[in-house]
């Protein structure tokens, strides 16, 4: 027998303010049709003024205790996964606990952009497996509209804010691929293409920052990549292609979605996307996906879930998990 991280809630939280693509073209050479047929993307959500990340999170981390029927002190460990904190510090994920009303057990960021999810649940697996923790939060939260260059169409029209939430808890298990839960992870990151995505700014110079992208590059090396760690983290798995009941993908670009799922062999009907109606949301996109879908009934317990993401670093992974 072993142990697996099993999944038994999960949440998500978007702004109330909904932004369409017509927004942009008041003061943007772009248009609603230049914006779908580039990204998918139809509208997003931003924070309100003083709607901070940790608040997002938050409300996303009691749906998801709610659904579980635990209460925050049930809970060992919160992992949020994010690359805009409310502050250099303390975490986000203190502020969560806080915010929560937990009381013990500890919490920390991760900041992988966005493929912080996929790092996040690699984390948490880790945490219970090794026993360190039996219950684990693994929250995506962002507010990318508070680091957009509003002269930039390339990148702007592009990016959302939003929430999502996984509770994952320990499960004996027998240790082969029937079994509930996270089955396999796959990570990876290359520093040398750090100027293909990045935020021109940080605390150590003293500067804000705006985001930064070479959408082509970005592009050739998300399909290729991503298609590569999800076929890495199957075969971990013992599982191929054709056991996939679902692809719940990082949601940067339905071009990016559609021509990673083909190299896989994937149906788009296997596949869950918000990216029309969230835009991307960095590490928010996948729980925010992962938790719509479940909310209305697409994922059922015993599905085969593969999720994959890559951001800026680059930084890339995959996770295989059955729900």
């Amino acid at each position: 027998m072993i142990r697996r991280a099993v999944p038994v809630g999960i949440g998500h939280y978007l702004p109330e303010r909904v932004v369409p693509n017509s927004h942009f073209e008041s003061f943007l050479d772009t248009s609603d049709e230049w914006i779908r047929a580039r990204s998918g993307i139809e509208r997003r959500h931003f924070a309100a003024e003083g709607e901070t990340t940790s608040q997002m999170a938050t409300r996303a981390a009691q749906q998801a205790l709610d659904m579980a029927g635990l209460k925050p002190d049930d809970v060992d460990a919160i992992v949020v996964a994010t690359s805009t904190p409310d502050l250099t510090f303390p975490s986000a994920a203190t502020m969560v606990q806080s915010a929560l009303g937990m009381t013990r057990g500890f919490a920390y960021d991760v900041q992988a952009v966005c493929a912080g999810f996929v790092y996040g649940l690699a984390q948490a697996d880790a945490l219970i497996i090794s026993g360190q923790a039996n219950r684990v939060l693994v929250i995506g939260a962002e507010t990318f509209s508070r680091i957009m260059d509003w002269t930039d169409r390339g990148t702007c029209v592009l990016f959302g804010d939003g929430a999502g939430a996984l509770l994952l808890e320990a499960a004996e298990a027998s240790g082969d691929k029937a079994d509930r839960g996270i089955l396999a992870t796959d990570l990876h990151s290359d520093g040398t293409y750090r100027d293909l995505l990045y935020v021109d700014g940080g605390v150590s110079t003293q500067t804000t920052g705006h985001l930064r992208m070479q959408g082509k590059e970005v592009f050739r090396h998300a399909v290729e990549k991503l298609a590569a760690t999800a076929e890495a983290a199957l075969a971990k798995a013992g599982l191929t292609d054709d056991d996939i009941t679902w692809v719940v993908p990082h949601q940067a670009n339905i071009r990016i979605i559609q021509a990673t799922a083909k190299k896989l062999g994937t149906p788009m009907e296997r596949v869950v996307t918000t990216v029309a109606d969230h835009g991307n949301t960095s590490a928010a996109s996948i729980p925010l996906a992962l938790s719509i879908a479940v909310q209305d009934g697409r994922i059922k317990t015993g599905d085969i879930i593969v999720t994959e993401a890559i951001g800026g670093g680059l930084a890339w992974g995959a996770v295989v998990l059955r729900w």
